[in-house]
C-alpha cells in the first residue's frame, strides 16, 4: 500500500505537490469514491484510480534531456498558442512534463519525465542539485561583482544562497562577457535577477549543466533519453546534497 499522491506522481499525473492539490480539489476517485484527504493509502496494482474521470496510466517511466531553444514555453500547453517544449516530444508515447522551468528567453538543458517522484526529488527546495548557466552580459563585470554573486545577493524574496561564478569568455574588445554561474536553488528567474541586482542585466542565458549532466553536443531543439546510470546518479546527487545540508557537512 502506498500514499495516493505518491501513486499519482509515479503514474506521471504531475509532481507530488501538484498531485496533493488535485486530491484536495476532489478530482480523484478510488474504487468509485471521491477522495479529498491526503495520506489515504491505495494499492496501485488492484485499486481503480481515476483523475477527472480518467484512469491513471501505468506507463513505464522515461527520462529525457532536451536542448530547449529560446522562445519556447517550459510547459505542456500554452493558452496563447505559443510553442511549448512538449511540441518537440512527438515521438515519445509517454506523457512527459518539464522538471522545473527555463523561462521563455532562456535556452539550454531541460529535463522532462513522467516520473513525478523523480521530478519532485530534483526540484524540492531541500535538495540542492547544482545548475550551471552561461550568462552573456554587456561589459565585463569586475572581480568584486563576481564575489557578490558568489556570496549571495539580496533579491525581493531574500538573499540568495552562495553560488559559483567565474569568467567563461570575454570578447576581444571587452564589450561583453560570458559568466559561468552555478546555483543550488531554483527560484523564479533567479539567475537573471541576480545579475540585475549587480547592475549587469543578462542579454543571453543558457543552462549548460544540471547535476552531472551536460548537453554534450546535443543540437538545439533535439532530445535524448537518459541512461539508467544517469538517472541513478541524479537521484544519488539529490539525496546526498540533502544529507550534507542536514548534517552541516
Amino acid at each position: 500500500m502506498e500514499r495516493l499522491q505518491k501513486v499519482l506522481a509515479q503514474a506521471g499525473v504531475a509532481s507530488r505537490r501538484k498531485c496533493e492539490e488535485i486530491i484536495t480539489a476532489g478530482r480523484v476517485q478510488v474504487n468509485g469514491e471521491t477522495v479529498k484527504e491526503l495520506g489515504v493509502k491505495v494499492d496501485p496494482k488492484t485499486d481503480v484510480i481515476l483523475v477527472d474521470g480518467q484512469a491513471i496510466n501505468r506507463e513505464k517511466h522515461v527520462y529525457v534531456l532536451f536542448n530547449k531553444p529560446k522562445g519556447v514555453i517550459s510547459s505542456v500547453t500554452d493558452p496563447g498558442g505559443r510553442q511549448v517544449v512538449t511540441d518537440y516530444m512527438k515521438g515519445i508515447p509517454e506523457r512527459v512534463y518539464p522538471v522545473g522551468r527555463l523561462d521563455y528567453e532562456t535556452e539550454g538543458l531541460l529535463l522532462l519525465t513522467n516520473d513525478g517522484e523523480f521530478a519532485n526529488l530534483l526540484t524540492h527546495p531541500k535538495h540542492h542539485v547544482p545548475r550551471t548557466y552561461h550568462a552573456t552580459v554587456k561589459g565585463v563585470p569586475h572581480g568584486s561583482i563576481l564575489e557578490k554573486l558568489q556570496s549571495g545577493v539580496k533579491l525581493e524574496d531574500g538573499m540568495t544562497a552562495p553560488a559559483e561564478a567565474d569568467y567563461h569568455d570575454v570578447s576581444p574588445d571587452n564589450s561583453s562577457a560570458v559568466i559561468s554561474i552555478t546555483i543550488y536553488e531554483g527560484r523564479n528567474r533567479q539567475v537573471r535577477r541576480m545579475f540585475e541586482a549587480v547592475h549587469y542585466p543578462v542579454e543571453r542565458l543558457k543552462r549548460v549543466r544540471f547535476g552531472q549532466l551536460t548537453l554534450g553536443g546535443l543540437p538545439r531543439g533535439k532530445h535524448r533519453f537518459l541512461t539508467p546510470d544517469e538517472v541513478a546518479e541524479l537521484r544519488d546527487l539529490a539525496l546526498r546534497s540533502h544529507n550534507i545540508q542536514k548534517n552541516g557537512k
